[in-house]
C-alpha cells in the first residue's frame, strides 16, 4: 500500500495583497480540483492580523505529490506577486520530481522541513 504524503506551505502574505490573494487563490482552485486528482485535500488557513497563510495538502501517495507539483513553476509565478515564501513541510516519502524540487527550494535558503518515515494513522472522510 502507498503512503500518504502530507505537504504544508507557508507564506507571507505581501502588505495590501490579502484582498488580491484571497481573489487569486479562490480562483485557482477549481483548476486543480479538475486536473490533479489526486489532491485529496488542499485548505488554507490565514493569520488573524492576515499577514501569514498556510496551504496543508494531502496526498495519497509520492505520485501524487508529484502530479500537484507538476506546472507549480507557471503557478507560483502568478502567485508570488501576492505571497512570499516561508517554509515547507512534507510529511512522508516524497518521489524523486518532489525531491528535486525541494532540494532547489532549500537551495535557495527556504527552510524545507521533512518528516519521511510514515507510523501509521487513519484519514476520515465523514464524521458518523
Amino acid at each position: 500500500m502507498s503512503e500518504p504524503i502530507v505537504f504544508i506551505s507557508r507564506f507571507r502574505i505581501k502588505p495590501g495583497r490579502q484582498a488580491d490573494f484571497e481573489k487569486h487563490y479562490r480562483e485557482s482552485l477549481p483548476p486543480i480540483e479538475a486536473g490533479k486528482p489526486d489532491t485529496l485535500v488542499q485548505l488554507a488557513y490565514v493569520n488573524e492580523d492576515q499577514t501569514e497563510v498556510s496551504v496543508v495538502r494531502v496526498f495519497p501517495s509520492a505520485d501524487g505529490l508529484d502530479l500537484q507539483l507538476q506546472g507549480s513553476n507557471e503557478r507560483s509565478k502568478k502567485t508570488y506577486q501576492f505571497i512570499e515564501p516561508l517554509d515547507f513541510e512534507i510529511y512522508g516519502a516524497p518521489g524523486s520530481f518532489a525531491m528535486e524540487m525541494f532540494k532547489k527550494v532549500a537551495g535557495s535558503g527556504i527552510p524545507v522541513n521533512s518528516l519521511p518515515i510514515y507510523l501509521g494513522g487513519f484519514i476520515r472522510l465523514k464524521s458518523e
